[in-house]
């Protein structure tokens, strides 16, 4: 009895230094296997602060951190291809992933990236692309995409709708029926106002080369439902992402796909392997 209490204070005791103190993990530890841990950022800025906004030095550091605690970068494509066809991944993968396609991105993001060799996907509200600097945050131009695209082909760019990231009545618009001058939409004016707006999406993120497949969505606020996903699959998107916590299997709903948020100024670099943990620990109770 003695020696199985001793036995697991000291398990205790290698729990609590592997997640308070991560940089003495080796960097050949398998944390998990044959899953994906897709984390989610949106603005990266020094001088704004919010509750979405990291600095440049805590997201290179971020970054780092993961490296050197064996985490392996893959790509959107490598991503895909594991969901579609259960292609082989590296141990303890990791997605990076951003919403909205601020200009930030292009500017503070990127650089970092490109010096890393580190690939990510932004999820861009293409209607911004037509006005850039009319936003309250200036969004990405399609020069500054095309650039990326053709310095870095592992960062890509996917679908995060045209016109459908508002709210309308305190109302996310991907997902619910709107009323205008007294009159509420049917579920069929709802779908083909989804697909069209989709259809808009994919159109515009075709021409600037966005990737090699343009199928991937992430539901603006993290909205969505059945209905959204049958009309988002019949315009040929493949693959959406949530903004609800964990880690992504082959038997993961593809169009469900959990992010773990990474982007808030109180996440310090070793914490998000805390974060990974944590979402590990939920999976297996």
């Amino acid at each position: 009895m003695k020696l199985w209490m001793m036995l697991k204070s000291t398990l205790i005791v290698i729990v609590i230094f592997v997640n308070f103190f991560p940089s003495f993990v080796s960097a050949n530890n398998v944390i998990y296997s044959k899953e994906v841990a897709v984390l989610v950022y949106h603005h990266i800025d020094d001088q704004v602060e919010g509750s979405v906004t990291i600095s440049t030095k805590l997201f290179e550091r971020q970054l780092g951190a993961l490296q050197r605690q064996g985490y392996n970068f893959i790509t959107m494509d490598q991503f895909k291809s594991f969901m579609k066809d259960g292609a082989k991944i590296p141990d303890n993968a990791v997605l990076i992933t951003f919403d909205d396609g601020y200009e930030s991105f292009y500017t503070n993001a990127y650089p970092i990236l490109k010096k890393m060799r580190i690939p990510a996907v932004n999820f861009v509200i293409t209607k911004d692309l037509d006005n850039p600097t009319a936003t309250l945050l200036p969004s990405l131009s399609r020069d500054q995409i095309r650039k990326m695209r053709k310095e870095f082909s592992n960062i890509d760019f996917q679908l995060h709708s045209d016109q459908l990231h508002a709210m309308k009545d305190g109302k996310p618009m991907l997902n619910n029926r709107m009323t205008t001058n007294g009159v509420t939409e049917t579920q069929e004016d709802l779908k083909q106002r989804v697909i069209a707006d989709t259809k808009t999406c994919m159109a515009k993120l075709r021409e600037l080369d966005g990737a090699k497949s343009i199928d991937s969505y992430a539901y603006p606020f993290g909205s969505y439902d059945d209905f959204t996903i049958s009309y988002l699959n019949e315009v040929g998107v493949k693959y959406a992402f949530t903004t609800k916590a964990g880690l992504t299997s082959k038997q993961t709903d593809p169009m469900q796909i959990p992010r773990i948020n990474a982007g808030s100024p109180y996440i310090r670099p070793h914490s998000i392997n805390n974060l990974i943990n944590q979402s590990i620990r939920n999976q297996l109770k």
